[in-house]
């Protein structure tokens, strides 16, 4: 199986390129700084043409956007929300995740049972809604949509795709308080992406298996 994963330098995407790479599956990685794993910023589009040149046609059996960002962190509404923080939350969280489907759609319809794994949040369920974050609440809730509606599209070219919620995780983005490990949420996200078929497509689950309320 050949597995694609934006953002797998750290967190939850290195947890999960770490799984499917002992598993024997081949796993292009991608990250913002390079290092180890492909460059790419998923808000450039020179760069998802790279990616695409990288990959040469290969069938892509599982493509997990995970790259996000979380720019508006503890800001207040009085003074924070600057409009630099509102295209940074939507560049990366939606757009990027967009052109990295649409440009790696050709090697996706090359595979034998493609899926499409959205990392999204429950911060984007409007019956969540708790207030703050807003730039990031907002483009996770637009993140929802865009999986929820490009899975009516593919769905007739025989590709799955899930919107997922990893859990609150301690990361950099999530914090020390958070409930769960990233290893946690990456076995948990790892045996959800195997159950994701044309017959689920289009759901928004949790980690472990639960709907998150849209």
């Amino acid at each position: 199986m050949h597995v694609v994963i934006t953002g797998a330098n750290r967190g939850i995407g290195l947890a999960l390129y770490e799984r499917y790479a002992a598993a024997g599956d081949t796993v292009t990685g991608t990250s913002r700084a390079g290092g180890d794993f492909f460059r790419m910023d998923v808000t450039q589009a020179d760069d998802h043409q790279a990616l695409s040149e990288k990959i040469n046609g290969d069938p892509v059996d599982l493509l997990i956007c995970n790259a996000g960002v979380y720019p508006d962190k503890g800001q207040a509404l009085g003074d924070g929300y600057a409009p630099e923080v509102w295209q940074d939350a939507f560049n990366t969280n939606v757009t990027g995740v967009f052109m990295t489907i649409q440009r790696l759609l050709p090697s996706l319809q090359r595979s034998a049972a493609p899926k499409i794994a959205i990392i999204s949040s429950r911060m984007g369920s409007q019956a969540r809604a708790k207030g703050g974050s807003y730039a990031y609440r907002a483009s996770k809730a637009a993140a929802v949509n865009l999986g929820r509606n490009l899975a009516v599209d593919l769905e007739p070219l025989g590709i799955a795709l899930g919107v997922y919620h990893p859990g609150w995780v301690r990361t950099d983005m999530g914090g020390a308080g958070a409930d769960i490990s990233d290893a946690e949420s990456a076995d948990g996200l790892v045996q959800e992406f195997a159950k994701l078929s044309l017959e689920t497509t289009g759901c928004f689950k949790n980690y472990d298996g639960e709907d998150v309320p849209l």
